[in-house]
């Protein structure tokens, strides 16, 4: 990429994330950050799927099949999503979509082939809490 286009994308991020020509210096002194936005383009390219596949018990009525989506930043698209999400489960996500992004930045997983899966952080009825869902974490193409 151009210094020029290189620019124009610094001027964009830098308007998306509200920063000031301060906070942009802050935010560039850091070369993973740096490699993040200029070399990885999966984060706006792809979107982070958890599917729920195990369900024992769920406040927030989560069902097999359900998906909690996310854009390749990690926020959620609530469109994506059930109407009601438990915090718990959502909460579970945050190692998983740190290991993607590691994919990301490394370009170690360009077919998106590693999944994972995760439970959601209550203990399950068992053990004294409310119950647990398991769900399988992915990534896919836009």
């Amino acid at each position: 990429m151009d210094t020029e286009k290189v620019e124009k994308l610094w001027k964009r991020f830098q308007q998306h994330m509200g920063y000031t020509d301060a906070e942009m210096k802050l935010f560039r002194s850091d070369p993973v950050k740096v490699k993040m936005v200029t070399e990885s383009s999966d984060f706006v390219k792809a979107k982070i799927v958890a599917e729920v596949i195990e369900v024992q018990g769920c406040h927030a009525q989560h069902k097999v099949g359900d998906r909690i989506v996310m854009n390749g930043n990690g926020a959620l698209l609530m469109a994506q999503c059930p109407e009601k999400l438990c915090a718990f489960a959502v909460a579970a996500l945050e190692p998983s979509v740190n290991r993607i992004y590691e994919r990301f930045i490394a370009h170690s997983d360009p077919e998106y082939k590693i999944q994972e899966v995760v439970q959601c952080h209550d203990i399950g009825l068992e053990k004294g809490g409310w119950g647990r869902i398991f769900m399988k974490v992915s990534v896919e193409k836009i």
